[in-house]
């Protein structure tokens, strides 16, 4: 795993991935699941910045861990789904 993200063991309820194939402990789909983008956005609802920056170490360690997968699949999933503001003038 590469370092800056740590490794999580699966506790109830709390959706963390498992490395290093990337699942939801919970639920067992590809993380960050439905449940835990939701989870996210409210914890970061006023700092999409350090969401952006939390899901970008993700994303470097999973890029490491998935070396078979998609580079643009990996985008995608780890922070494609992330909704851009609008912009400052």
């Amino acid at each position: 795993m590469t370092p800056g993200v740590e490794a999580s063991e699966p506790r109830s309820g709390e959706h963390v991935p498992v490395t290093p194939d990337w699942t939801c402990g919970s639920c067992g789909d590809d993380w960050p699941c439905a449940t835990k983008r939701r989870h996210l956005l409210i914890e970061y609802q006023v700092d999409r910045a350090s969401l952006s920056v939390y899901l970008g170490s993700c994303l470097a360690a999973a890029t490491h861990d998935l070396r078979t997968a998609p580079v643009t699949a990996l985008q995608d999933r780890f922070i494609g789904w992330v909704p851009r503001g609008p912009r400052p003038v």
